[in-house]
């Protein structure tokens, strides 16, 4: 396992339990005590998480885990997500793209495919398309979130009330059919909105660890959203209930 991906699993356990234990985690990672404690110092060094004796306790950045370590979880049900969400897209068509490891992806296949338009709040995604010819690329400007490196806020907001996409997609940290779609930052929420808002199809991309989840702030109800691309080991119960809701749901 690589050393991202041990930090990216650590972030994720400490996340979900509020706490763990340097023995807990060498089982979890299949690694020596020593690995786990140096690990455990690196991530308390960047206040990702909060050391305790002899573990470790969620940080000051709440239960949100930065994207560069996301970047390292479920890849291959990402790539499979961002496959069957790609081919969604017409030839020509205006897409909007917020953040995420998900949508990242997508904007990769979707540069290599021919001539799009892109608008996206995303930095990362912008650096990336930037250097292609065949993609108009429009960047959304905003207070940058260092955890999703979005740009969110009023500026962005009043910025995409100027423009119409044909579809959006939409990374979530949760999609319930009760709750909607939720995200950890209210000022996230109220951008990822404003995208769905001036968008005439909404497609939410989230891996199964998303499904049936409900974080602190709300970006839209279900009955906004027109499509799910979720992943093999999402939850089959809650996937019937958002497909009985409207949604069309689309297993990679």
């Amino acid at each position: 396992m690589l050393r991202t991906e041990r930090h990216a699993r650590i972030l994720e356990h400490v996340s979900a339990k509020g706490s763990v234990d340097v023995g807990e985690l060498t089982g979890l990672l299949g690694v020596s005590g020593a690995t786990v404690r140096r690990d455990l110092q690196h991530l308390g060094a960047l206040n990702l998480l909060r050391r305790t004796h002899g573990g470790a306790a969620v940080g000051s950045i709440g239960l949100e885990v930065p994207v560069q370590y996301r970047a390292e979880r479920s890849r291959p049900e990402k790539r499979a997500i961002a496959t069957a969400a790609a081919a969604l897209v017409p030839e020509g068509a205006v897409v909007g793209m917020t953040g995420g490891t998900t949508a990242t992806e997508i904007a990769r296949l979707l540069a290599e495919r021919g001539p799009v338009t892109i608008v996206t709040n995303a930095v990362n995604i912008a650096a990336e398309l930037v250097l292609h010819k065949h993609v108009t690329l429009v960047v959304i400007g905003g207070n940058a979130r260092t955890e999703s490196y979005e740009l969110v806020g009023p500026i962005a907001e009043k910025t995409l009330a100027d423009y119409h996409m044909d579809m959006t997609f939409l990374g979530v940290d949760g999609i319930s059919a009760v709750r909607g779609c939720t995200t950890y930052d209210q000022l996230e929420a109220a951008t990822d909105r404003a995208f769905a808002t001036n968008s005439s199809r909404t497609v939410v991309v989230a891996d199964h660890s998303k499904i049936g989840r409900t974080t602190f702030a709300k970006i839209c109800p279900l009955a906004a959203v027109h499509h799910l691309v979720t992943d093999r080991e999402a939850p089959e119960g809650e996937c019937a209930r958002i497909s009985d809701a409207g949604v069309a749901v689309t297993i990679a």
